[in-house]
């Protein structure tokens, strides 16, 4: 055991290129390197444990579609009914049976960076998505609640094959050629769903960010066109922007 260094040890640990004799051979070395690396190495797969279970629970509608004989389960989400501007975003992805990616939840509580590794992950892994935007004009014209299952219905027909089931997270939809489930904090209770709230939070925050550099003074790339104080203050100030949605009252009440 003293012959394999500590550094070697960290590379197999990193590598998963380990087993459970030397697990337990380092269980007896008293180098203080070998037990930090074996406490660093047990945390982590408690998480990945945990990982796993929260995985396994998230599964459990899929998994119910899937032993009824549906094959193309298709989650689905929205990003963006809140703000004072910008768009609407709805997403729509069928997972393929057997997809694994430890760590997905709901969008919002996810850190960027892991946002942005996913989305990657699940448009390359998925058997078809699709994603709806529906700027504030439209929403000014029909309202919010209107307009985001307006995006929704559009994301759902855009998916190729065409879904045996969808599970929507919260919102009620009619005039599906496939039966819909509505499931509350759907986003932390489905896989599927949680995959469709990182495709439409993604694609809302990258417009977002573009619109920001065309309006830099309200702050949209940090905000996300929420009324923040800076974004309130701004408003009093200077005046909506072509992307503010004139029908929410905080803008409506300070237009001008």
């Amino acid at each position: 055991m003293e012959k394999i260094s500590i550094n070697e040890l960290k590379n197999l640990l990193e590598s998963n290129k380990i087993d459970e004799q030397l697990i337990e051979q380092m269980k007896l070395d008293e180098r203080k390197g070998v037990q930090q690396l074996l406490r660093r190495y047990e945390k982590q797969k408690l998480k990945e444990k945990g990982l796993e279970k929260n995985f396994t629970q998230m599964m459990r509608y899929e998994n119910a579609c899937y032993e009824n004989g549906r094959q193309y389960i298709a989650g689905m989400d929205e990003a963006g009914r809140g703000p004072l501007a910008g768009p609407v975003v709805a997403a729509a992805v069928i997972l393929p049976q057997g997809f694994k990616l430890l760590g997905l939840n709901d969008s919002k509580q996810l850190s960027e960076s892991m946002r942005n590794d996913f989305f990657e992950i699940i448009k390359s892994q998925a058997v078809s998505y699709g994603i709806s935007i529906i700027d504030n004009t439209k929403i000014d014209e029909v309202n919010i609640y209107e307009a985001t299952k307006l995006a929704m219905v559009d994301a759902v027909e855009q998916l190729n094959p065409s879904p045996d089931h969808v599970l929507v997270d919260a919102v009620r939809l009619d005039g599906l050629p496939c039966p819909t489930q509505a499931i509350v904090k759907g986003d932390q209770q489905s896989v599927s769903i949680a995959a469709a709230s990182i495709l439409a939070k993604v694609t809302r925050d990258n417009l977002m960010k573009q619109l920001h550099k065309k309006y830099p003074l309200y702050g949209f790339e940090s905000n996300m066109g929420y009324g923040t104080k800076h974004h309130m203050t701004m408003l009093e100030e200077h005046g909506i922007s072509p992307y503010h949605r004139k029908s929410f009252a905080p803008v409506r009440n300070t237009a001008k």
